[in-house]
């Protein structure tokens, strides 16, 4: 019972089932920099407002530091008999320095502690993930300015629809992308409040200055509820949805890489470096890293949707429940950087197969929507009533197994004789792509625009 914060309330020994559903150094020891760092600032506090001695405070200070450069170097001991982080952090804190280590819980709780650790651990995770988006944003960036004219097959409902540029489309990722980047950023917004100073649940007698441990810790505030600071995990739970968020859009850009590097596809293909082989089928190529990244947002939604239930039913303040925010937490946010990383090797790996891509986009009848735009531009004619005689024409196509830029004109006027000749001038592919100059559309010009500016704007 010695090392135990709480040991003078008790006088027998917890059931060894209860140490082990207890304990949680297994997890939260991944806060140790963030816990040292908040007794750092606690305790210089405590000196300035003069509730603890300088001398003391300086023993603690170094004592952190041993501690701190001692579990960066791999030697310090972790137990299971030491159910925390924090508990391990004081325990070996008083083998260093002695009875002055009892000095440092003066004013704080493991309440506003574990708080403050978890906020600025997810507060350098979302700086981490917020850098590697960016460097994922950059890649697509690059290869859609290399492709701004490549043309490719654009689907609605995975069927062909109308003829895009390969740059396009990878731009409308790096939208995604800085949209995810957005929601990083304003869950780290609300996060930046200091729950250090609110104690177990109703501040302190103490008369401590948490503006001083807020700036120290480089916290915009303190947060000005001590109910709701120690209370409050809505941070993680805004920040495992924006997580979630930018792990789904991931995901749906893996599950185009496997559709087209499949051979049906064979728009794109991946080298070695990003497949793996078959243990029976000597020809295969398996695209497993994007498979990997389709797979992996489980695992973050998982922790949104369990954390939720966690806090869902729990008065305040602050109970053990709240406990489990760590474990999913940790991992969602762990899961999310390798997800960016895989995703950015696969973008910068990937080579196009830029004259099947051309001949897919033309399949399908997918400059259509060309014919009908022309007839309403030329004759005047309502959409309405272009869209049917496009049908009717598609479908005379479709009867006679061509293509549409393959139909003659006499074809195409058997069926309204208004038609005129230039119209078979709007059926290809490459003139589809050039025509879309409305802004945001698929057009190289403007691709090679977009992609110039969001190459400027990540200043790379």
């Amino acid at each position: 019972m010695a090392n135990r914060m709480w040991g003078g309330r008790f006088g027998e020994k917890p059931d060894e089932i209860l140490e082990e559903i207890n304990a949680s150094i297994d997890f939260d020891r991944a806060l140790y920099a963030q816990d040292i760092a908040g007794s750092k600032a606690h305790v210089s506090m405590l000196a300035k407002q003069g509730i603890i001695g300088a001398e003391d405070a300086d023993k603690i200070a170094r004592g952190l530091d041993t501690i701190l450069s001692e579990i960066e170097g791999g030697k310090f001991k972790f137990t299971r008999a030491l159910e925390d982080i924090h508990t391990h952090v004081e325990a070996r804190l008083a083998e260093l320095i002695g009875p002055a280590a009892g000095r440092l819980h003066t004013a704080r709780s493991r309440n506003d502690q574990v708080a403050t650790d978890t906020r600025l651990y997810v507060r350098d995770a979302i700086d981490r993930l917020d850098k590697a988006l960016a460097g994922l944003q950059h890649a697509l960036a690059e290869k859609a300015l290399a492709h701004a004219a490549t043309v490719m097959p654009g689907f609605t409902h995975l069927q062909t629809a109308q003829p895009v540029t390969f740059g396009h489309h990878l731009l409308a990722y790096v939208e995604m992308l800085a949209r995810d980047r957005g929601r990083l950023a304003d869950a780290r917004k609300r996060l930046n409040e200091s729950p250090l100073g609110a104690a177990a649940l109703a501040g302190t007698s103490f008369p401590i200055d948490r503006d001083m441990t807020a700036k120290a810790l480089g916290f915009d505030r303190p947060a000005a509820n001590s109910l709701d600071a120690v209370s409050d995990r809505d941070f993680a739970l805004e920040t495992l949805a924006a997580a979630a968020i930018a792990a789904v859009h991931l995901s749906r850009f893996a599950e185009e890489i496997v559709i087209w590097a499949s051979p049906s596809f064979g728009l794109v293909k991946l080298s070695d470096r990003f497949t793996t082989g078959s243990s029976i089928m000597p020809q295969k190529r398996n695209p497993d890293a994007a498979e990997l990244v389709r797979a992996k947002p489980g695992r973050i939604v998982g922790a949104l949707v369990q954390l939720l239930i966690v806090m869902k039913g729990l008065p305040l303040a602050y109970a053990k429940d709240m406990q489990e925010d760590k474990e999913g937490l940790f991992d969602a946010l762990s899961t999310l950087a390798l997800m960016i990383a895989a995703t950015e090797g696969i973008v910068r790996d990937l080579e196009t197969d830029e004259k099947r891509m051309k001949a897919a986009a033309g399949e399908g009848y997918s400059t259509a929507t060309d014919l009908a735009d022309f007839l309403v531009q030329k004759l005047a004619m309502p959409f309405r009533e272009a869209h049917e005689i496009t049908g009717k024409i598609v479908s005379h196509a479709a009867a006679n197994e061509k293509p549409l830029h393959r139909l003659s004109l006499a074809e195409m006027q058997g069926i309204d004789k208004r038609i005129p000749q230039d119209a078979l001038s709007v059926l290809s592919v490459a003139r589809s792509v050039a025509s879309r100059t409305s802004y945001g559309g698929t057009a190289p010009k403007n691709v090679r625009a977009a992609a110039r500016k969001w190459l400027k704007r990540l200043g790379k």
